[in-house]
């Protein structure tokens, strides 16, 4: 099939199949004799996979560990639980640290509780403090890209 058919059949962008293939996460499609890319069904389960993963948060290099565990189907399984008992862990510090994120959110939502002027706005006055002093509350809460 050619990208397009296994995007479709896989709720995939084209895009993303490409940018998987350029990381190694997808074996490199066949090429036709106008240099279509040509997947297999094999490629559709392995994406299925990679999807699964990524929606369970996990990073390419997990994912990567994960394929190539998979690809030795005789080798002990071991690794594959160690590599997710620290995929939860890193699960629970994200848990943690948006809860605080939470926490510093309703603190400074707090600080302006009935429309005024803006020049009078609790959670503006406090975002251009914070700003001009060159701090935040907690910079190292925010998980950029986890929303």
């Amino acid at each position: 099939m050619r990208i397009g058919n296994l995007a479709e059949q896989t709720g995939t962008p084209v895009e993303t199949i490409r940018f998987y293939e350029r990381e190694g996460l997808l074996p490199a499609a066949q090429r036709s004799e106008n240099n279509y890319r040509l997947y297999t069904a094999a490629h559709a389960d392995r994406l299925a996979f990679i999807r699964h993963c990524r929606n369970l948060d996990m990073a390419l290099d997990e994912i990567r560990s994960l394929l190539r565990l998979r690809d030795a189907p005789l080798q002990d399984c071991g690794e594959v639980n160690a590599l997710l008992d620290e995929h939860i862990g890193h699960v629970g510090q994200r848990i943690r640290e948006l809860r605080a994120l939470e926490k510093d959110l309703k603190a400074l939502r707090a600080r302006c509780s009935a429309p005024h002027a803006i020049e009078a706005c609790g959670i503006l006055n406090e975002l251009d403090g914070a700003a001009s002093h060159g701090s935040s509350a907690s910079p190292h809460r925010h998980i950029r890209g986890a929303h």
